[in-house]
């Protein structure tokens, strides 16, 4: 007989019903206000979103990786494993600033958890 651990099935019962309550606060003006200002004060519903966002385990987490600071940022990805540096991910677009690329980390957290 298979030992069960009850607790990592609580944790992903409740993380099933809250990414359908954060993909449902997800809209364009949602993206749209993170567009405009990714620091700083947010909407009730965006910070619900971030939060839940900044929940995420470590390992495949989105960073920001200055390629050249104050020039070149990318998206990469962390492997979870202490030491282990950090992957850029391939498919990165190149970012002109550290909020732009903010942005992109958050467009892509959205699209995770959309499934698409």
């Amino acid at each position: 007989m298979a030992v069960v651990d009850r607790q990592l099935q609580v944790y992903a019962d409740w993380d099933a019903k809250q990414r359908e309550r954060i993909k449902a606060l997800i809209t364009d003006e949602l993206i749209a206000e993170h567009a405009a200002k990714p620091l700083g004060q947010h909407s009730d519903a965006l910070g619900r979103v971030l939060a839940y966002f900044r929940r995420q385990p470590q390992p495949g987490k989105y960073i920001i990786v200055a390629v050249e600071p104050w020039k070149d940022y990318r998206i990469g990805a962390l492997s979870g494993v202490r030491g282990q540096t950090a992957r850029i991910l391939e498919d990165s677009d190149s970012y002109p600033t550290e909020e732009a690329a903010m942005h992109g980390i958050f467009l892509r957290r959205v699209r995770d958890l959309r499934g698409s």
